[in-house]
């Protein structure tokens, strides 16, 4: 599914303005019934009280369509519209108009002061301020206003977008003048700003709200923005031949582990076989040797040199993928190692936790990098690669300018984990959850990440699926064991239940 930038979205509203045809008064109509419709299930008891605050715009006619909507299905609806400079959108003016003279709905039309009404804890909030336009924070009277509903304790759902958050970049915008939404009802597609850590104060919950937009305006934009969806991870997902034996299934190298942190390399180890790998080496220091052995009975160990920790690279050419970083360390002999894989390895890579630290460290190895690997920084390590980010946005746009000039995939790690591609597009994932956020889970992707290569999957095929499987089994890992309980060895064990959902 694509994401639309603000200004994509209005141009797909007006493509189908132009071409279904349809005024642009019908579609606003329509929108509002399906908000109007949404909010009459989601709080159906007709006591309750609705206050709706629009702005002069387009969104604020969405907001008063919706007030008489709700009068029209017996709520009881008090609408303020602020109208101080005396110019509403036509759109606006038109569904003002609609209200003017009923007496189930209460029209409150503010041209200078507005006396605030008391909110309690039972109303229901409907803000429709200001939507997909903003270009500025909010401020003067509106910036008031939306202090004010933050302040209450009523129920607030906003209309395709919260007033005073802007679609992309928030980087200079004033936060606290920002409405912090229970719900936003976003009209057609998902806005960029909703898949940002920092926005999930003022969003809340996000439903998608279809109405009808063009879907052959919607083909004709140009978009690098993507959210990944079940049927495009079902389309890339292989059956095994039935003729299929451990040396058809691939070989990958992993390079992981130092003294106390065997764990990394088990967690990645276990990972990669229950992806569907035919056979796995690992090179580890010595003093990971015992243990492997034990937790991972089906790994083969290329022991290093020395005892402690990983200081130099075995020879890589019999291996379909390698992935290296989980629990290694930094020591000066482990990044020589790290380089010397670097050099050795013609196919693309996975490279995560202290194998990115390192590049951070010695960030003109970047060069050596074989094309198309796959690097999984969390935010932190991205931080380290490319310079501290103030925002997700402007985070997510130095982790695509990485991925274009080395032409790499850059996983960005966390909820909505952001793929960035070598051609400039960035997928957002739509699997995972809180439970997630635990020690080892990291090591776990980079072992699924690593088999899928080997097996042979395009980069741009294995890093979407690794990426979805690896949420969609800390998914049903948090459905069976509640998000508090995960820890990585869940995720693990639950890639079976992940493959066969998919199938």
């Amino acid at each position: 599914m694509k994401i639309l930038t603000g200004g994509q979205f209005r141009e797909l509203d007006l493509f189908t303005i132009q071409n279904e045809p349809i005024e642009s008064l019908q579609l606003m109509e329509r929108a509002s019934q399906a908000v109007a419709a949404e909010i009459l299930r989601r709080w159906p008891d007709s006591r309750q009280r609705v206050y709706v605050f629009s702005g002069p715009g387009g969104n604020g006619g969405d907001g008063l369509a919706v007030a008489r909507l709700l009068a029209e299905a017996g709520r009881v609806v008090t609408a303020y519209l602020f109208n101080v400079r005396g110019q509403l959108n036509p759109d606006c003016e038109a569904n003002r108009n609609r209200l003017m003279g009923r007496d189930d709905v209460q029209l409150v039309e503010i041209t200078s002061e507005l006396v605030f009404p008391e909110l309690h804890a039972d109303d229901l909030v409907i803000d429709a301020l200001f939507g997909t336009g903003l270009s500025k924070p909010l401020s003067g009277g509106f910036a008031l206003v939306t202090k004010r509903l933050n302040q209450s304790q009523a129920t607030v759902v906003s209309i395709d977008v919260p007033s005073g958050l802007m679609c992309e970049d928030n980087a200079y915008n004033d936060t606290s003048a920002v409405v912090r939404a229970n719900l936003t009802l976003s009209i057609e597609v998902p806005k960029l700003v909703f898949f940002f850590s920092e926005n999930q104060r003022f969003v809340g919950d996000i439903s998608l709200l279809p109405i009808g937009l063009s879907a052959e305006g919607l083909d004709g934009l140009k978009a690098y923005l993507w959210l990944t969806e079940e049927a495009d991870i079902r389309s890339m997902l292989r059956c095994r031949s039935r003729f299929a034996h451990k040396g058809t299934m691939g070989h990958a190298l992993l390079v992981c582990g130092s003294r106390g942190m065997a764990g990394a390399a088990i967690l990645a180890s276990r990972a990669a076989l229950r992806t569907g790998l035919g056979k796995l080496t690992l090179h580890t220091p010595y003093a990971c040797l015992d243990i492997i052995q034990q937790a991972v009975p089906e790994t083969v160990v290329q022991m290093d040199v020395d005892e402690n920790i990983v200081t130099s690279a075995i020879d890589a050419a019999g291996y379909q993928a390698i992935g290296v970083g989980p629990g290694i360390g930094r020591n000066r002999y482990t990044a020589v190692a790290l380089h010397d894989y670097l050099l050795q390895q013609v196919g693309p890579m996975v490279l995560d936790a202290d194998a990115l630290n390192i590049l951070s460290e010695n960030k003109e190895w970047l060069h050596d990098v074989p094309s198309e690997s796959i690097l999984t920084p969390h935010p932190r390590e991205l931080d380290r690669l490319v310079g501290y980010s103030q925002t997700s946005f402007e985070r997510m746009n130095r982790a695509r300018n990485l991925a274009i000039t080395y032409g790499l995939f850059v996983v960005v790690k966390g909820h909505y984990s952001q793929i960035c591609t070598p051609t400039g597009d960035v997928y957002f994932n739509t699997t995972g959850n809180p439970g997630m956020a635990t020690a080892g889970s990291g090591d776990v992707l980079t072992g699924i990440l690593t088999s899928l290569l080997a097996q042979g999957y395009l980069p741009a095929e294995a890093v979407q699926l690794g990426v979805y499987l690896h949420g969609l089994a800390g998914d049903l890992a948090a459905e069976e064991l509640g998000e508090e309980s995960l820890i990585a060895s869940d995720i693990i064990s639950h890639l079976p239940a992940a493959f066969k959902k998919l199938r």
